[in-house]
């Protein structure tokens, strides 16, 4: 299947990093949200985006407006119609994922291919509110979509061959790499990721280390780019805390217990980045 036009529905980070990805390879994007404020939202940090990759010298002004006039702004479900792929990146709550893919089965044709970018959701779950599930599939990009050059390719029950090969070619021609998983809470990368991210929770909540050193250490010992406490402001609080929920009631294993220092937090708004105050302040 040879994809050419796209539609994403969430012009949130996750959104606005995929159709600008997508964009820059010359695909033809329709990035959709609930309201106008947010898909202009999304557009910004696109926009906003390109200007660091300028500012880098990885890019040129020309190729930004390149990479712009290819996105189109929308509000309304139906601009989904006659595209080739549509992939739901909305927030990773499972009522609100199910009634976005309903809306687009009844409005796209059966064969074009359904993507998720949940990080955790089942995807054979949400394949069953298909009416074709054997299109349905799982394309997790990671934050922040522009540097970041995995995608995981999960297959539901359902997802057949043919929807799989599309989409892995389809990361490829985007510029990512695949891994292919089955479908399981968490996948891969985040199954691990995650939990991890939690115990560090655990450890500040504990008092035997403060975020600084618990991430100077992580940085230090481990050679990570981003030690776990900043790491989670940069994908949300609310986001870690939700998956490891998910995780928690799926394996029933008290190793995915969320930290109450994480729930506390996300309960007083300090989801990170987004809301200027996590682990860390930011200006």
């Amino acid at each position: 299947m040879n994809i050419q036009s796209i539609g994403i529905i969430g012009a949130g980070i996750m959104g606005s990093g995929i159709a600008q990805v997508c964009a820059a390879k010359d695909l033809h994007v329709t990035l959709l949200d609930i309201n106008q404020a947010a898909v202009d939202k999304g557009m910004q940090n696109i926009s906003n985006s390109l200007d660091r990759l300028i500012k880098k010298e990885l890019i040129t002004s020309a190729q930004k407006d390149a990479t712009l006039k290819k996105i189109k702004l929308s509000i309304a479900y139906q601009d989904l119609k006659g595209l080739d792929l549509v992939i739901e990146a909305a927030t990773e709550n499972q009522a609100l994922k199910e009634n976005i893919l309903k809306q687009v089965d009844s409005i796209v044709d059966s064969k074009v291919i359904i993507a998720t970018n949940t990080s955790s959701l089942s995807v054979t779950k949400l394949a069953a509110q298909n009416s074709n599930p054997s299109r349905f599939i799982g394309m997790h990009f990671f934050n922040p979509v522009p540097m970041m050059s995995l995608v995981e390719v999960i297959r539901g029950l359902q997802t057949s061959d043919a929807t799989h090969s599309a989409i892995t070619a389809l990361a490829k021609e985007i510029g990512k790499e695949t891994i292919t998983v089955q479908n399981a809470p968490g996948f891969v990368v985040n199954r691990i990721l995650l939990p991890m991210i939690n115990e560090a929770f655990f450890v500040l909540h504990e008092g035997i280390a403060s975020a600084e050193d618990i991430d100077t250490g992580m940085k230090l010992g481990c050679n990570q780019p981003i030690g776990p406490l900043a790491l989670a402001d940069l994908i949300g609080l609310d986001t870690c805390l939700a998956v490891m929920e998910v995780y928690f009631n799926n394996f029933n294993d008290s190793k995915y217990r969320p930290c109450p220092l994480l729930r506390e937090m996300v309960d007083a708004g300090y989801l990170g980045r987004k809301t200027k105050r996590g682990v860390y302040q930011y200006d």
